[in-house]
């Protein structure tokens, strides 16, 4: 499969969905975008919702189905975007969005109402941004996130990491992407040339499912390293993904094989048209708690929640330690017994 499906017709005519589903799908496609890679579409083995690839990319009408406490923002952006481009939520760091353009359009995304729009922020609105760095002299780290910044062209990308590297007060660039998990082919060399700076470069990939680390996208994980950008990952708990405590330790051990260091594990967002992939919290934290006894800590993400309205994340994951009485504790061990610990 040599071109990216962009449509429920065009999944229709790869057979993952029949005509019927895909005429039903239209009023999902008028609200969100679809668009699956050459390489997803390779992933995908089966066409059910049994399939974790499948089921994270190909719209379904249960998309329709917006609750009432869920958000078109789920995690706050508007209120802190400060230019357009530049969220501002953390006194230390900040999110620059170049584009609102991925090359795939998950199911699940919390921005999901922004992006697969086709623009870009223009030569004017990027120096806004530029200019509101330069004056922030506590921010040291800004995050490139969007949409998806790896979209972008290599002269591009190399243009907008050299200009945040000229500001002083900046040592930390982040990239936030899917691109190295479904179009493995775009880590070239000339990729790599772009993304050198004097600044540290950390690349934060977005996988869910071990299904997703084929032989390609390990290979580009290999180049990644060998250019020698660390690489963290980031998922999402997802029903009918990865709830599951083996699913997830067969994904972060593949991870750590792969040199890549699972940093967090994202409790769903509310965004609109979601609540067919959420799981409880607690069975988010019974699945960390089962993990605790099956990893090293070296494979442990952060089990984290954004607060909805952009109060900020925090680290949800199960509590080991209960206070009793003053100096005096009761301590769950990996197997869930219970410990006294005396100060």
């Amino acid at each position: 499969m040599s071109k990216a499906a962009t449509s429920a017709r065009a999944l229709a005519g790869l057979g993952l969905v029949t005509a019927d589903e895909a005429a039903r799908l239209a009023a999902v496609e008028d609200k969100f975008s679809t668009r699956l890679s050459p390489e997803v579409l390779r992933q995908i083995k089966t066409a059910s919702l049994d399939d974790p690839i499948f089921r994270q990319y190909v719209p379904s009408r249960e998309e329709l189905d917006v609750r009432e406490d869920e958000l078109a923002d789920p995690i706050g952006d508007v209120p802190h975007q400060k230019v357009k481009g530049i969220i501002h939520r953390y006194r230390d760091r900040l999110l620059l969005t170049p584009t609102h353009t991925c090359q795939v359009y998950c199911r699940f995304c919390f921005r999901r109402e922004k992006v697969g729009s086709a623009a870009n922020l223009s030569k004017a609105e990027l120096e806004a941004a530029y200019a509101y760095i330069a004056v922030h002299s506590e921010v040291n780290e800004v995050i490139l996130t969007g949409g998806d910044p790896l979209v972008l062209s290599d002269r591009r990308l190399a243009e907008i990491i050299g200009r945040i590297s000229a500001i002083p007060h900046v040592s930390v660039i982040r990239i936030h992407s899917r691109v190295p998990l479904v179009e493995p082919a775009r880590i070239t060399r000339d990729l790599l040339k772009a993304l050198k700076t004097r600044c540290a470069l950390f690349m934060l990939i977005h996988v869910n499912h071990a299904a997703e680390l084929s032989k390609p996208v390990c290979a580009g994980l290999a180049r990644l390293n060998k250019a020698g950008i660390p690489l963290l990952s980031q998922s999402v708990l997802l029903k009918g993904v990865n709830n599951d405590a083996e699913v997830l330790a067969t994904l972060f051990r593949a991870l750590i094989a792969n040199r890549v260091k699972p940093y967090y594990l994202h409790h769903l967002d509310k965004a609109e048209g979601t609540s067919h992939f959420r799981v409880s919290i607690a069975e988010g934290q019974a699945l960390m708690r089962q993990l605790r006894g099956k990893l090293s800590g070296l494979a442990q993400p952060t089990y984290v929640l954004d607060i909805p309205g952009g109060f900020g994340k925090v680290p949800i994951g199960p509590v080991s330690l209960n206070q009793k009485a003053p100096g005096q504790y009761e301590i769950a061990d990996p197997e869930g017994r219970r410990h006294r610990y005396q100060e």
